[in-house]
């Protein structure tokens, strides 16, 4: 089991007065969201320090999928269990996801990085900036060639688009690179990442990507992405934030 390493020398160290990142994965069922979040902490476990916080419907298992594999001390793995749909989890109504990852980041102290894993959605799952600081949205291969070029938020907008389990395109019959090409021209330039497991390469990509918000979220430059308004949410503190819009925003800091 990786050990949580914190070092004032260590280039991804946490940043005194900065609160850690709040990662947002989302994405069909079947995915790969917990595989891929998985992958992260076992690349980025010694590095940085992390925490994850998993929401689904009525059950457990992402978080307890995730415990079973040792990426992280079990403790640092919660699950909520929200009792509506994942994208009203992660966008309409955040405040258990929220609470689950603040609690988190005051119980470990200083946290580098909290990943957030929405249960399985459709094409239009986003997360609030409320919850999340920079998102991944992704989808799989299996899922059909076609799903890039259909778009949606979570296509279009997410900071950062995965292709997943590309090595299994030549056996369900679809052509990885021209997906992927189909999802760069539909997101307009942002990044896009063909993944696959059994290849170190794409894992290191997804690992550096991350690195680098990171950095930018320390560095204060790093903007939240929000595909539209931002939802009313309660923090632990009990001060609750109600938007009318994206851009009457607030520092979530």
């Amino acid at each position: 089991m990786p050990e949580q390493q914190n070092t004032d020398t260590a280039p991804a160290t946490a940043s005194e007065g900065r609160r850690a990142m709040r990662l947002g994965v989302a994405g069909p069922v079947g995915t790969g969201k917990s595989t891929l979040i998985a992958t992260l902490c076992r690349e980025l476990a010694e590095q940085v320090s992390m925490a994850v916080v998993t929401n689904d419907i009525y059950t457990d298992e992402d978080a307890r999928l995730l415990r079973a594999a040792g990426v992280l001390p079990v403790e640092r793995i919660q699950a909520v269990e929200t009792g509506a749909c994942p994208h009203t989890a992660i966008r309409d109504d955040v405040t258990p996801t929220l609470l689950a990852v603040e609690d988190m980041e005051a119980e470990f102290a200083p946290l580098d990085l909290v990943v957030v894993e929405s249960g399985g959605d459709n094409l239009t799952a986003t997360f609030s900036p409320a919850l999340a600081d920079a998102q991944i949205f992704c989808l799989d291969v299996a899922g059909g060639g076609d799903v890039a070029r259909k778009g949606g938020p979570g296509i279009e907008r997410a900071d950062l688009l995965v292709v997943n389990k590309t090595d299994l395109a030549p056996h369900v019959g679809v052509d990885a690179e021209r997906m992927v090409a189909d999802a760069k021209e539909s997101r307009g330039g942002l990044p896009v990442l063909a993944l696959s497991q059994q290849d170190d390469v794409s894992v290191k990509a997804l690992a550096s990507w991350v690195l680098r918000v990171l950095d930018d979220h320390r560095a204060g430059i790093h903007v939240p992405r929000d595909p539209g308004p931002m939802a009313p949410h309660t923090h632990a503190d009990g001060t609750t934030h109600t938007h009318e819009g994206a851009d009457h925003g607030h520092e979530h800091g």
